[in-house]
C-alpha cells in the first residue's frame, strides 16, 4: 500500500466517526505533515447550524493544535457522485495553514478524485500580509 493509499484509507474511515444527525452528509479527511504524521478529521454538526465545524477544519485544528505547522497533502471524501468540494470557510483555512501549491485530493463515494492544489481550490486567497 502506498502511502497516499494509506492516506486515503483513514480519511475514508472517518467517514464512520462523523456528527452528522441533520444533514446526514458525511465528510472525512485525512491532514498529513511534512514529517508523514496524520490527523483524521471529520464534520461536527450542531442543532446551530453556524457551529458545525467540517471535517478539513477539524483535521487542521488537531494538527495546529499540537503544535504542527508545516503540511504535504490533504485528502477530503465524501458520499458525492463527483469529488467533494470543499466550503469556502475550509478554503480559507487551508490557504491559512498550507502553501498554495499544496496537493488536495478530493474523492467522490465511488473513489472518483480530483486533484488540486490549495492555490486552486482559492485563487488570491486573504492572507495576514493583506493586513
Amino acid at each position: 500500500m502506498t502511502a497516499k493509499q494509506e492516506w486515503l484509507t483513514i480519511a475514508q474511515d472517518a467517514l464512520t466517526k462523523t456528527y452528522v444527525p441533520y444533514s446526514h452528509f458525511s465528510v472525512g479527511a485525512c491532514l498529513v505533515t511534512k514529517e508523514g504524521k496524520t490527523y483524521q478529521g471529520v464534520n461536527i454538526e450542531n442543532a446551530s447550524y453556524g457551529l458545525t465545524n467540517c471535517a478539513e477544519r477539524t483535521a487542521i485544528f488537531k494538527a495546529v493544535s499540537e503544535g504542527e505547522r508545516e503540511f504535504q497533502h490533504l485528502i477530503i471524501t465524501g458520499k458525492t457522485p463527483e469529488p467533494i468540494s470543499p466550503c469556502g470557510a475550509c478554503r480559507q483555512v487551508m490557504a491559512e495553514f498550507c502553501e498554495p501549491d499544496m496537493p488536495v485530493t478530493l474523492v467522490g463515494e465511488h473513489g472518483v478524485t480530483k486533484e488540486m492544489t490549495v492555490g486552486e481550490l482559492l485563487p488570491y486567497s486573504f492572507s495576514g500580509k493583506d493586513l
